[in-house]
């Protein structure tokens, strides 16, 4: 027999898009705009528990670990994009954060919803990823039940793995015992049971909270600047160009010649630069402070490096 969820928030009609079919563009967009609102919210209301969750993960991470998202359908997708972006971003090893969606990677173009019914499939998934006492295994379910993502947690906590649920709805019998949960409660949707909207939104917020803070828990951010990240491409070449300039008040071309001679690494160009060091000494100097640019430059920047 089927379980039924018709009780469960996702699932839940909205009442203020009853009429959606019958509004006009300006009135859904408002209206839509107004329940995205309310997502951002319910993050606000667990920030507490994503807290909680950044201060499991970054021990793991300083240990070699790795945080690995599991999840399905839009939540699956979600976990894929967070995890992808944070190479270029903060110059993590593509290894360090990963996304495991029910279905494989063909899913993330083309919907393969019934992958997310197997539990077994999430255990071993957990397996082939050889899951320890070092890594975290966040499962991400919006709607709370999702057989794939509770088959890695339980499969996760047996190997000694440390555990994350998030989901945005209410406690569900089936739930798997986990180290941290994180429920945003988002409602209904604004068509109903579709979590790629409110549900969606949230969990991209909280994602970013703890990838994002993680990484400057790690020492790949210095004030607000992703001062590690790697310059891959014409964008980020530029981006990088711009730190350095910002931090040591050098013309932007001489920025951008001193970042070639650093391989594209900023904060090695940062050190170089304050230091009066070629980039190998530079390197270990950052070596010697864990990657933290603040030590290794010295006395911290006030109104200039």
């Amino acid at each position: 027999m089927q379980e039924d969820r018709s009780h469960l928030l996702t699932e839940l009609r909205l009442a203020e898009s009853m009429n959606l079919d019958a509004m006009s563009v300006e009135e859904a967009v408002a209206m839509m705009n107004a329940q995205d609102a309310k997502a951002v919210a319910a993050v606000g209301a667990v920030k507490d528990s994503v807290a909680a969750a950044i201060k499991l993960v970054v021990p793991c991470l300083k240990q070699g670990g790795r945080l690995l998202y599991f999840g399905a359908g839009t939540s699956g997708r979600l976990g894929v994009l967070d995890a992808s972006e944070c190479p270029p971003t903060f110059r993590t090893d593509p290894e360090m954060v990963q996304g495991l969606i029910a279905g494989g990677m063909e899913a993330m173009f083309r919907a393969k919803e019934g992958a997310e019914d197997s539990p077994e499939q999430g255990a071993q998934l957990v397996d082939e990823k050889n899951v320890g006492p070092s890594d975290v295994v966040m499962g991400i379910a919006a709607g709370g039940t999702t057989p794939f993502v509770h088959g890695a947690l339980r499969r996760a906590a047996e190997r000694g793995g440390k555990t994350i649920f998030l989901s945005c709805v209410q406690p569900v019998p089936s739930e798997p015992k986990v180290d941290v949960v994180i429920r945003p409660l988002t409602g209904p949707e604004v068509v109903t049971g579709s979590t790629r909207l409110k549900a969606g939104t949230a969990t991209k917020l909280v994602l970013n909270m703890i990838t994002t803070l993680s990484m400057v828990q790690l020492n790949k951010v210095y004030e607000n600047l992703m001062v590690d990240l790697r310059a891959t491409n014409t964008k980020l070449w530029d981006r990088g160009a711009r730190i350095i300039a910002i931090l040591t008040g050098m013309p932007r071309d001489a920025a951008m010649d001193l970042l070639k001679k650093a391989d594209g690494h900023v904060k090695v160009a940062i050190v170089m630069h304050k230091r009066s060091i070629g980039a190998e000494e530079a390197r270990g100097l950052l070596a010697k402070h864990d990657g933290k640019l603040r030590d290794a430059i010295g006395t911290p920047r006030l109104n200039g490096l």
